[in-house]
């Protein structure tokens, strides 16, 4: 029988299709959901009604109008909220280009769908393409910061050098006794030598 090939570990459990997925549909509903609250603020400002075409529609973003460079305001708006959802959904650096153009590119087929038409909007065109660059280096500006910020390990650290202090006191302790052990043993050895020279005289005298 061949030798059978070994899995590289973590690639079974490594975003897996259903996960991406579900990631995919999070991240879209999030991008659309924020996208009409702040369109829906801004009409309300404004004083124009509301529709569902200034938000899959591309007829309104004309670069004519105060109506269609306001809502490029707000999308570009939108794409920074948008960065927020990527680094809490996908957290990592390296996936963020393929989801930030994946929600853009959804976003043209969904609004062809809801217009039956190509967006023909140049200022339309320009706005997905600075929304998907600006999203895309946002993303992976912030996934990367919190990648790189360091682990903290509660009282780990705290505990060790807790113990590492209390280390050389306790050998300094055993070291002071074990030479005070020693004096005393000399003072000992002294008082038994001076009491057997004592002996020695008096013998001597005896004799």
């Amino acid at each position: 029988m061949p030798p059978r090939q070994r899995v590289p570990a973590g690639s079974r459990t490594d975003l897996p299709p259903l996960k991406i997925i579900r990631k995919i549909l999070l991240l879209q509903v999030a991008y659309y959901v924020c996208a009409i609250i702040l369109i829906l603020f801004t009409t309300v400002v404004y004083g124009s009604p509301f529709s569902l075409d200034l938000v899959f529609g591309w007829d309104y973003l004309r670069g004519d109008t105060t109506v269609g460079w306001m809502l490029g305001l707000v999308w570009l708006l939108n794409c920074f909220i948008s960065v927020i959802f990527l680094l809490l959904f996908v957290s990592r650096s390296k996936l963020v280009p393929d989801f930030a153009l994946t929600i853009h590119f959804l976003h043209l087929i969904i609004t062809i769908l809801y217009t039956h038409s190509l967006p023909a909007n140049l200022l339309w065109w320009s706005l997905q393409f600075t929304s998907a660059g600006m999203m895309t280096f946002g993303g992976m500006w912030a996934c990367q910061h919190r990648e790189l910020k360091p682990i903290s390990f509660g009282g780990w650290g705290n505990n060790t050098a807790a113990s590492s202090s209390q280390q050389p006191a306790a050998d300094g302790q055993q070291e002071s006794s074990f030479g005070r052990g020693r004096g005393r043993e000399r003072s000992l050895q002294s008082v038994a030598e001076y009491e057997m020279d004592d002996m020695k005289a008096t013998g001597d005298h005896a004799v």
